[in-house]
């Protein structure tokens, strides 16, 4: 078996690799008080490439690149990868995560902000830390309660929580260091994103424009929790005071009194970092509501909406942006995977940023300045033709913006791509990017009243639900599709695409080994040839599986490990078209090596229970109608399209009796707003209530007819 570089080898031993607890039996109460991983400083962050055993940072190094140089699984050795290791995540919620390892210690999150802290080696649980964020807080979490890593800085583990806290541990114990609230706490913000760490200070973002919020990108001293600087991704009320020039430059692009209903542009997820440039690159979000003719009805570009913007990280100072889309008004986030690198582009290097937005167009961008070098369409894209290349705009499609009725589009609001990390392979000049083909119609809502703290988007979702009549869906789920590609982000073109069950698979990871590394709902954990996309070795890993693998070596053998888990908001929303896959959420950190001979435990035979005849009701088809908007309205991005779920919140076709006789006690008392169920009494009536309970009870009665039809 060929082992690893012997120039990683020393590199391995000399950043401690064999401290800490590293292969100890001992449990955390042992581990002596110095017994600590070397410190990660500022010099070991910004040299990450240098240590091919750790995996420092969310993208491993600044640039984001998730490249490893670790050569010892290659395409002639990958067949003999088996399971090394596994630990059980003790959660119904999905999994985002990218591990951080360290000096032999993997810090990795789970659902609901829980950090873990594992053996590398072995998967031996040393500390768990529980910020105990309250479960109403998820009824504001669009996205399921999830958490995509953590962040290291000299002996401390940085996290953020879906509550809006940032907490600093001691990474040898998991106690607490500091704990800064983030957030203004009367919006609806979440935190679901990683923290990054630069020269000392700690970068997080958040999440919530659909529930009314107005973005920002915050810097807290790791140290301290000392907030150093915040820089606001759209404009407040003039009124009061632009706290920038940017900001001054940004409301020239809005109308209207766009700050009542937050403006959104949140940073939920991306950022990388040039230290040459000195330049913080983040990915912003979507404007709030999504349709810009309620929130800017004037018109505009609505700037940071949906932008890449660069910032000086000591002080958040605005240098430049680029915006992917202008007058954002379909959800189009750029808050997508950011990738740095220096690539050949007519001749000569340039300095580039990469990314793959939801809007479908794969960007190249210089990232000395914002320059558009190209753009070109990655996924099936009609809401525009292309992108100007002398302007950088796109040329927008007819009807395009809904206005003379409703547009079947492409990309739907869940991308073109998505959250899942993308990776780039330096040798073969490859992207890997996982992408999807999703169809969404918009229109304008026919009754929009702003609502703060709840679902607010300005497009009826009513007319997206998927058709009940079996040849239309049938045509829609036929459009759908899921794919890995690897892009050549110098010609612009696609080089090779591995075909998926379905969307919302999982991040990459590239190797030297000349291997690319990814997960998929359905469970598979593969890997795949760099340069043919051929699939050379696979993993039933019992569980969806969406986010990104990291590398790492531990007592000298590397390893590939992965957070797997099924959930977010792909399996929030469900829907007939989800719940054919029968997906189970099963959560753990699995990791593998050459050799691994650990297997994962026989998965009980549960066979779904069957849809019980519903108890029965009169209504009249008016409140039937009524009952289905108000659920589109209110309750489907819980609940599921059609009332389907897929999986991590209750179907409730399949409620009880007795939750339908305690219904306006759920759904306008709130009696189980501690259980992440608001209540709804600021927007429904007991009479809207008992609608929606009536089109619930008739999705069961057509759910249980088919069960009945299908038995016979």
């Amino acid at each position: 078996m060929k082992m690893i570089r012997l120039k990683n080898i020393l590199l391995f031993i000399a950043v401690g690799i064999i401290g800490a607890a590293c292969g100890s039996d001992r449990g955390p109460a042992q581990i002596a008080a110095g017994e600590r991983q070397a410190e990660v400083t500022a010099a070991r962050l910004l040299h990450a490439a240098d240590e091919p055993a750790n995996w420092l940072s969310h993208g491993r190094t600044y640039d984001e690149q998730r490249f490893s140089s670790l050569d010892e699984i290659d395409t002639s050795n990958v067949g003999d990868l088996g399971l090394a290791w596994y630990f059980d995540v003790p959660t119904r919620r999905g999994m985002e995560a990218t591990p951080i390892v360290a000096d032999g210690t993997m810090f990795v999150t789970g659902s609901w902000s829980i950090v873990y802290a594992l053996d590398a080696a072995t998967g031996r649980e040393l500390w768990r830390y529980d910020p105990q964020v309250p479960k109403q807080w998820a009824q504001y979490a669009c996205c399921d309660a999830v958490n995509r890593g953590a962040a290291i800085w000299e002996n401390s583990v940085l996290v953020a929580t879906l509550d809006g806290y940032l907490v600093s541990l001691d990474a040898a114990t998991g106690e607490e260091n500091w704990r800064v609230d983030t957030i203004d706490r009367k919006p609806p913000y979440t935190i679901t994103g990683a923290p990054r760490v630069i020269n000392g200070l700690v970068i997080i973002g958040n999440g919530g424009a659909e529930y009314g919020v107005r973005g920002y990108v915050s810097a807290f001293d790791a140290k301290t929790g000392e907030l150093a600087w915040r820089f606001y991704t759209v404009p407040g009320n003039p009124e009061d005071g632009f706290e920038n020039e940017a900001m001054k430059m940004a409301a020239r692009s809005w109308t209207g009194e766009w700050w009542k209903m937050g403006g959104g542009g949140t940073v939920w997820d991306s950022m990388a970092y040039d230290p040459d440039l000195d330049l913080l690159y983040i990915g912003t979000g979507n404007g709030s509501p999504w349709n810009r003719k309620i929130r800017s009805p004037g018109g505009g570009d609505n700037l940071f909406l949906s932008s890449i913007v660069a910032l000086r990280p000591t002080t958040g100072e605005y240098v430049w942006h680029y915006q992917t889309t202008p007058g954002e008004s379909w959800d189009y986030t750029a808050a997508q995977h950011i990738v740095l690198a220096d690539i050949d582009i007519a001749g000569a290097t340039r300095k580039v940023l990469m990314q793959a937005p939801k809007n479908g167009f794969f960007y190249v961008l210089d990232r000395t300045d914002g320059e558009l070098i190209s753009a070109n369409a990655y996924v099936n894209v009609n809401w525009a033709t292309g992108i100007d290349t002398e302007t950088g705009r796109p040329v927008e499609a007819a009807n395009a913006r809904y206005e003379d009725g409703p547009f079947l589009i492409m990309p739907s609001p869940l991308g073109g791509h998505n959250w899942h990390p993308m990776s780039y392979n330096p040798t073969r000049g490859l992207v890997y990017v996982p992408t999807q083909d999703i169809p969404h119609v918009h229109w304008d809502a026919t009754d929009f009243e702003f609502q703060e703290g709840f679902w607010n988007t300005g497009t009826d979702m009513e007319i997206a639900a998927a058709p009940d009549d079996p040849a239309a869906f049938q045509q829609l789920t036929s459009m759908i599709s899921g794919q890995l590609i690897a892009w050549d982000p110098e010609e612009q073109r696609e080089v090779w695409r591995y075909q998926h069950a379905g969307p919302w698979n999982g991040g990459t990871l590239a190797t030297a080994g000349d291997l690319v590394f990814q997960g998929s709902l359905i469970g598979e954990m593969a890997a795949y040839a760099a340069g043919s996309g051929e699939r050379l070795w696979q993993f039933d890993a019992q569980t969806g599986i969406a986010a990104a693998p990291v590398s790492f070596a531990a007592n000298g053998q590397q390893h590939i490990a992965v957070a797997a888990g099924w959930g977010t908001i792909f399996a929030v929303t469900g829907g007939e078209a989800k719940a054919l896959l029968k997906l189970k959420n099963r959560s753990r950190i699995l990791a593998f090596k050459l050799g691994g001979d650990e297997s994962l435990p026989v998965p009980p035979v549960a066979p779904l229970a069957q849809i019980a005849e519903p108890p029965p009701f009169e209504s009249s088809a008016e409140q039937l109608a009524l009952g289905r908007h108000l659920y589109f309205e209110r309750c489907w991005q819980c609940h599921g399209d059609g009332a389907v779920s897929g999986g991590v919140t209750p179907d409730l076709r399949r409620a009880t009796a007795q939750t339908h006789q305690a219904w306006d006690a759920i759904v306008i008392d709130g009696a189980y707003a501690a259980l992440g169920m608001p209540s709804f009494a600021s927007v429904l009536d007991r009479s809207e209530s008992k609608a929606i309970q009536h089109y619930v009870l008739e999705r069961t009665r057509l759910a249980w007819q088919k069960q009945q039809e299908a038995s016979q």
